[in-house]
């Protein structure tokens, strides 16, 4: 596979994990609307910790996908499955053999690539536009933080201070004072959180320092900054998602509700507590753009709910428990930790397949071609090995294909492939080569038919330099006077170099018996014989068992004589198997 072709597949299978996390989400943040929208009955409380256990989730789908195993569902097979690739196993092709194996490839077909780079620019452009927007707001947080001083004032840090321990917060609270006295209060951090008031706060009333710490000490408590933090990386990374911006939105919102309802639960009137947000809101500076990304007490986009809210006796304010955040925390885990394992197109990027092409004796073979056949239009793909003999493959249709390997020296390796049952991972399949046989076949005859003497061995010369070398062919023929076709051999050779076949460099034709002459009998006499690291035959063995034995003795004795060159595999000289045919036939 070339470089063009590998930065191809790259760019496909990025965008198809980026689609696959969106998918995956989409399905986490539905299922927290569904849970949201039948529980209008619940508290803010609960309906916020909904929105945040699926905020969470989906910026983890991406990272359990990776380091969760996978999970396989016959169920989900045919809409989002996709198997990993075939068993570890040394496959050993024959002739007239086609091994099993198994792959699992992707449920995509073959891209051509333009279509993966248009996505992730897409994708990416609106990514760093909306993480721009996002750092912006991190950073005028900063320079607002650093333009302010800690707050002094006894009272006000009092106040703070029991709302604290009523809350049962073991964190350190920072009290800042910001050098304009219209700056609407606001909180954010985690490890540090920090709370910025005015620096009209040290003038207001005890009641309304009150109500605004117990509404910020809320936040910290309630961890609600590192929520809608995260709300917003979703956000940047799922731009495009209507339920990203619907879920940072309602996060915010019930955010909002719940601290309320928490400062209402501490014995403020709702009258004297929506007055005290309706001044605020009027007399102070809602947050800019620019430090957007901390939470203030009052925006105006979002009062007129909050003031229903506040003056509905029958809505519930009750916090949650942590059994119940347990719960949530569980039931969010129990959704995201399957569907995270569940393979998508995406989610099978890395996984290719492929193995290692190899000869007999473990050396890689290099240059090897591959070929991917699912017998449909457009259904071919090629690869070559690299110098390590390994292969791959990626980005397969799912179903059946027949896998072809070829290389000079060579038999041709053939192999039926296709998706499992089953869900068990697999990851490689190893091919070992045969050497490529050499056919052979030497034609004998009849000392009184028309081809005799010099002519007949001319012209078995001939036809032995057409499977040979000519000039053995020819040299053979003359010399001998009996017409020859040549040896087949079947070689099993590694691939790690080169092959370089046998050749026969001295033939010792068979002589027509005179009795099977005599008696009118003709046939065909198959040996087996190895070649040995020599080059002489060995274990020379007539395979047809019917044949006149006089014939099968004559081609034994002619064959055990002949020589030939060694043949290398690597430059090591190995043991071949061959087949030679050896045929007797009467001329009239």
């Amino acid at each position: 596979m070339s470089g063009t072709e590998l930065g191809l597949r790259a760019f496909e299978n990025a965008a198809l994990f980026a689609i696959a996390c969106s998918l995956k989400a989409t399905l986490l943040l539905g299922v927290a609307w569904l849970i949201v929208s039948v529980s209008r009955g619940h508290s803010a409380s609960f309906r916020h910790a909904i929105w945040a256990a699926a905020i969470l989730g989906s910026l983890a789908l991406p990272v359990l996908t990776l380091l969760m195993p996978t999970w396989h569902s016959k169920t989900l097979r045919n809409a989002a499955a996709v198997w990993k690739i075939g068993q570890t196993a040394t496959m050993n092709g024959e002739a007239g053999k086609i091994p099993v194996t198994v792959v699992n490839a992707l449920t995509s077909a073959p891209a051509a690539g333009k279509w993966a780079e248009l996505v992730l620019l897409v994708w990416g452009i609106g990514v760093c536009v909306f993480a721009a927007r996002f750092v912006a707001g991190l950073i005028g947080l900063a320079r607002l933080a650093s333009g302010a001083h800690e707050l002094h004032d006894g009272h006000v840090r009092q106040i703070a201070e029991d709302i604290r321990h009523r809350e049962g917060m073991r964190r350190d609270l920072r009290l800042l004072q910001s050098e304009e006295a219209k700056t609407m209060p606001v909180t954010w951090g985690i490890l540090r959180p920090a709370v910025l008031l005015p620096a009209s706060a040290a003038e207001w009333p005890t009641e309304r320092k009150w109500i605004v710490l117990s509404h910020e000490v809320a936040h910290v408590a309630r961890m609600d900054w590192l929520f809608q933090m995260s709300a917003e990386v979703v956000r940047a990374v799922y731009w495009f998602h209507p339920f990203a911006w619907l879920a940072a939105a309602r996060l915010r919102r019930e955010s909002e509700q719940a601290c309320d309802d928490f400062v209402l639960g501490s014995g403020i009137e709702a009258a004297k507590y929506a007055k005290t947000l309706l001044d605020l809101a009027r007399t102070l500076e809602n947050p800019s753009r620019n430090w957007s990304a901390a939470l203030a007490f009052a925006r105006s986009t979002n009062l007129e709910r909050r003031f229903k809210a506040m003056l509905n006796p029958s809505i519930d304010r009750r916090d949650l428990s942590q059994r119940t955040r347990f719960l949530v925390a569980a039931v969010a885990f129990l959704l995201s930790t399957p569907l995270a394992a569940v393979r998508l197109p995406a989610q099978d990027a890395g996984n290719k397949f492929g193995g290692m092409i190899s000869d007999p004796s473990g050396m890689p073979v290099a240059n090897a071609t591959v070929i991917m056949n699912n017998h449909k239009p457009n259904g071919i793909q090629m690869t070559a090995s690299d110098a390590e003999g390994k292969y791959s493959f990626a980005g397969l249709r799912a179903g059946e294909y027949e896998l072809r390997v070829t290389k000079p020296g060579f038999a041709e390796f053939r192999a039926t492939v296709s998706s499992p049952d089953s869900g068990a991972d697999f990851l490689r399949n190893d091919i070992t080569l045969q050497v490529g046989s050499v056919n052979e076949e030497v034609n004998v005859y009849s000392d009184g038919g028309p081809e005799s003497a010099v002519n007949g061995g001319v012209k078995g010369g001939v036809k032995d330099g057409i499977n040979k070398e000519v000039g053995g062919g020819v040299g053979g023929g003359v010399g001998k006077g009996v017409a020859s076709n040549g040896v087949a051999k079947t070689i099993r050779v590694r691939v790690g170099g080169e092959v370089q076949a046998p050749k026969i460099i001295e033939k010792v034709q068979p002589v027509y018996p005179e009795k099977a002459k005599a008696a009118g009998i003709e046939g065909t006499v198959m040996l087996h014989a190895i070649i040995g690291m020599e080059g002489n035959p060995l274990s020379l063995r007539v395979m047809n068992k019917q044949i006149d034995p006089d014939l099968a003795r004559a081609a034994v004795e002619a064959v055990s004589k002949w020589r030939y060159q060694s043949t290398l595999l690597n430059g090591e000289p190995i043991e071949v198997d061959t087949t030679i045919r050896v045929n007797f036939t009467l001329k009239p």
